[in-house]
């Protein structure tokens, strides 16, 4: 199942988003948020509209959280090409709903920085509240579903600060979409990819995450409560980079999609 945030007649809807003719399109609203589901999203009711292509729907961040909790550096080469140590537990950090951006919208280069980055992560969606998660009690009904995000990141900025609050946590900084879609198994595998101008620069793989999700999803609960629709964006492959005015940048995920977002100067 996949749905989408968009905005019709004015009003921001939930769309549920299936295949008609080989493409991807919005046919039936639903009639609750999908956070309010309690894991239960096949169960929501639902209104039929005239179908709307994907691609040509005015979409919003699929989701609505009320906290964006990340990782860093989960993947090894990635640490190394940062020039970092593997960490020994999950390393956290926050970015602010401010900085969500939804899909083709505009990333927004601070004047303050000379270098801005790409990131592509594989997202978690939370679907039930999460706190005190015990030790073997299983994650997946917990997971509503997953999405794109691009962990834009002022890496300049990044390196002369021990807490990443503003180079991370900038207006802009985080697209996230087009879709969340469950069915998902990032414990086997899904590819998680960055082409800029259409040139490939990131080709990773969520099989090779440092902490699995249910490490993640457990420690991340021992400190706070995870709430419907918060988000999770767990790490980032190799492969990362700048980029500059003009250009585009398309996040993948196997099973979800692509984000597709440009770049601007502020």
């Amino acid at each position: 199942m996949k749905y989408c945030r968009f905005q019709l007649n004015g009003e921001a809807h939930y769309g549920l988003v299936e295949s008609v003719a080989g493409r991807d399109s919005i046919l039936r609203i639903l009639l609750t948020a999908p956070e309010e589901s309690d894991g239960d999203v096949e169960g929501l009711r639902t209104r039929r509209i005239e179908p709307i292509a994907l691609e040509e729907a005015e979409l919003l961040p699929p989701v609505r959280p009320t906290k964006i909790v990340c990782v860093g550096r989960n993947y090894r080469e990635h640490a190394a090409e940062l020039g970092s140590e593997v960490p020994t537990e999950p390393l956290l950090f926050f970015k602010p709903n401010s900085a969500l951006l939804a899909p083709g919208g505009v990333v927004k280069r601070p004047k303050i920085s000379q270098r801005v980055d790409y990131e592509a992560e594989l997202c978690v969606v939370i679907g039930k509240r999460c706190h005190l998660l015990p030790e073997g009690e299983d994650v997946r009904p917990y997971i509503l579903g997953y999405t794109c995000l691009n962990d834009v990141t002022m890496r300049d900025i990044q390196r002369i600060e021990d807490q990443w609050a503003r180079a991370k946590g900038f207006d802009t900084s985080c697209p996230v979409g087009p879709v969340v879609a469950d069915g998902l198994d990032p414990w086997a595998g899904v590819g998680v990819g960055t082409r800029v101008n259409g040139a490939v620069r990131q080709a990773g793989n969520t099989k090779d995450f440092i902490f699995p999700l249910d490490v993640v999803i457990r420690f991340i609960s021992q400190a706070m409560t995870l709430l419907p629709g918060d988000l999770i964006a767990t790490g980032t492959p190799a492969g990362v980079g700048p980029v500059v005015a003009g250009d585009v940048m398309e996040i993948s995920v196997e099973g979800v999609g692509t984000l597709r977002n440009s770049v601007v100067d502020e």
